[in-house]
């Protein structure tokens, strides 16, 4: 096994934490084939350059237990991401979640939805900061409607000065709310035309 640093896995004749190449099974349990290595993209490399023909076969942080079981943990790039996805859910409405609970499903939903939006590379619309101008997702709870009213907010340029027209505005404007509609359906949430087509009620697909 590959001894590393402080992050690094052998640390006194110890086994440590790092990431392990973990060959999946059906039922989602895995089993260690390989590691620990210093980062992902480590053991990403041994796997296509000494595991290429294993099916399966995936980088997973954590901690070999005595038994040889892997203890699964979070990763770095797993706290950076709740760090980038605390950050962009601090741009919402500065009240969004004032009349609602930590354990109400639409509080729960906001965060899913914000995180699978995230996850494809879109950013949140900075309402009460300095580049609310800049534009980006909208996300509304609405608890009457049961769901988070989504829609897409364009830079300034297009929307306030409408440098390129009304008509560039909004179409735009439509493209950007059926693109937000068609990730979210795709990440498995359902999404419901609102409000003349300006966005969409998303709310957990049946």
């Amino acid at each position: 096994m590959s001894a590393v640093s402080s992050d690094g896995v052998a640390l006194g004749g110890a086994v440590g934490q790092g990431w392990w190449l973990v060959a999946e099974d059906d039922d989602g349990s895995g089993q260690i084939v390989a590691g620990p290595y210093r980062d992902r993209a480590d053991a990403r490399w041994a796997a296509a350059r000494e595991h290429g023909g294993m099916r399966d076969l995936r980088p997973v942080f954590g901690i070999r237990r005595a038994d040889g079981a892997l203890g699964r943990r979070p990763s770095p790039q797993d706290w950076s991401w709740l760090a980038h996805l605390g950050d962009q859910l601090d741009r919402l409405l500065a009240d969004w979640d004032t009349s609602m609970s930590d354990d109400d499903p639409l509080t729960t939903l906001v965060v899913e939805v914000a995180g699978a939006l995230t996850e494809a590379g879109l950013t949140l619309h900075d309402a009460n900061g300095p580049a609310s101008e800049i534009g980006g997702a909208c996300l509304t709870p609405e608890p009457g409607l049961n769901g988070i009213v989504v829609t897409w907010r364009q830079h300034d340029r297009m929307s306030v000065d409408q440098l390129h027209g009304p008509t560039a505005d909004a179409l735009v404007q439509q493209v950007m709310n059926r693109a937000l509609a068609d990730v979210l359906m795709v990440r498995g949430f359902s999404a419901e035309p609102f409000g003349g087509a300006s966005g969409h009620v998303v709310r957990r697909a049946a």
